[in-house]
């Protein structure tokens, strides 16, 4: 039985489990996804084992897994919390929605609410940050509506294939 450490309305989120790397691989190989993302290199399960040994594990990283409520509670994408401060509280977020039907639909939105309560109420933390590409207007809305707001603009950031895009810095305080 799937545990859930947030559930809404629309969709639950699930600790990450190695039985969905090959998944989050496939996801996280669209060009779609890996174009939003400064690590552009081809993702593998290999890697995720690595990534799970040295980041979950350790604890310098929380990743959930986006359930859609009701259809068998398919996962449809991927959060984490990284680079988790305790001195400060603070982590820096990063989401992508994976299955392409489940664009559109405010599930984005929703998990990041899931997420910055988590972050809160579980982890204890008082401040998200994250970063966005200036021209995905779609992810820095649904930023917003989960009560990020600008801080910073990150001109010309270089990618790992060597592309330099601006960004933004957004953040959200955590209260209760």
């Amino acid at each position: 039985m799937t545990e859930f450490v947030k559930v809404g309305p629309k969709v639950s989120l699930r600790p990450i489990e190695e039985a969905d790397f090959p998944l989050v691989v496939e996801w996280r190989n669209k060009d779609r996804i890996r174009n939003n993302h400064v690590y552009r290199k081809d993702f593998t399960v290999e890697g995720m084992k690595t990534w799970k040994e040295t980041m979950l594990d350790t604890g310098k990283v929380v990743q959930l897994v986006i359930c859609e409520n009701g259809r068998d509670n398919r996962p449809i994408g991927c959060l984490h919390l990284r680079d988790i401060n305790r001195e400060e509280d603070s982590a820096e977020y990063g989401i992508f929605i994976g299955e392409e039907d489940a664009l559109g639909l405010g599930y984005g939105s929703e998990a990041a609410v899931l997420a910055t309560e988590y972050a809160r109420d579980e982890l204890g933390l008082k401040k998200l940050i994250l970063r966005a590409f200036a021209f995905n207007t779609v992810a820095i809305r649904s930023y917003q509506h989960a009560g990020f707001a600008k801080t910073a603009d990150l001109p010309q950031v270089e990618c790992s294939d060597g592309q330099k895009d601006d960004m933004i810095l957004m953040e959200k305080t955590l209260t209760d």
